[in-house]
């Protein structure tokens, strides 16, 4: 598959998606789960994201019906679904997410439909078209990774080491246990042909991980772009600026 990169928004401004959307990136991804995101302002989110060209999903807050529902009738691209512990609970988001093999409820008017312009036959088609990824960060969710992945109307797994290395007890993403189980969770996206999402701090990072399989990035956020350029600018100001004519 070929391989994708986007980022995490955790600031509630429709015009960060509109800076994003001009850069080329691939996708951005709204952290309703860890930032403040009404949905009001996802809805914002979304709608910048058409305007700019740039597909927006949402790490939602949790898997009830109501939350998948109202994120995918205001337009979102997809969901990236927290804290998915068992194939029972991959098959629920599924049953919730989807028209042709769900139960998702149905209404033409919302903007995934066309505000009613599409017709039934054609919002149920581009529904359906939405990103549906699971979340893989616990050490149940890694044992059930293989079938997880296996689950009709999945169409990814999303490897949350920061999590995953907690519920192992490990202080670090690095540890050896943590890694196996990035690779195994890897290997389970791989054999199934669904996505394989992870969080990196660069694409240094994902480099690393791209030959075992993984495809769909997410590259820190606009926080730690906006800290990191600011950084570089404050480093170089407190260097000597040398004027011309200066001796070497």
């Amino acid at each position: 598959m070929t391989i994708q990169a986007g980022t995490f928004v955790k600031t509630a401004s429709p015009q960060v998606i509109e800076v994003l959307g001009a850069a080329g990136l691939d996708f951005a991804v709204v952290d309703a789960e860890h930032a403040p995101f009404d949905r009001a302002t996802i809805d914002l989110m979304v709608m910048a994201g058409r305007a700019a060209n740039l597909p927006v999903l949402v790490r939602v807050p949790d898997d009830r019906h109501s939350t998948l529902l109202s994120t995918l009738d205001i337009g979102a691209a997809g969901v990236l679904v927290p804290h998915v512990d068992s194939v029972e609970q991959a098959a629920e988001i599924v049953r919730n997410t989807r028209f042709a093999i769900g139960e998702r409820g149905y209404s033409g008017g919302p903007r995934y439909a066309g505000y009613g312009a599409l017709g039934r036959d054609e919002a149920l088609k581009r529904g359906d078209q939405a990103l549906v990824l699971c979340q893989i960060e616990s050490v149940a969710a890694v044992e059930a990774c293989e079938a997880i992945a296996a689950t009709p109307g999945i169409d990814g797994v999303f490897i949350g080491r920061s999590d995953l290395s907690l519920s192992m007890g490990e202080t670090s993403v690095a540890a050896p246990a943590v890694v196996a189980a990035t690779r195994r969770i890897i290997a389970a996206g791989v054999a199934a042909g669904k996505l394989v999402g992870m969080f990196v701090g660069s694409m240094a990072e994902a480099a690393s991980f791209a030959p075992l399989g993984a495809n769909w990035f997410i590259v820190g956020s606009d926080q730690s772009i906006l800290r990191q350029g600011a950084k570089e600018i404050a480093a170089a100001v407190a260097q000597p600026i040398r004027r011309e004519g200066d001796a070497a």
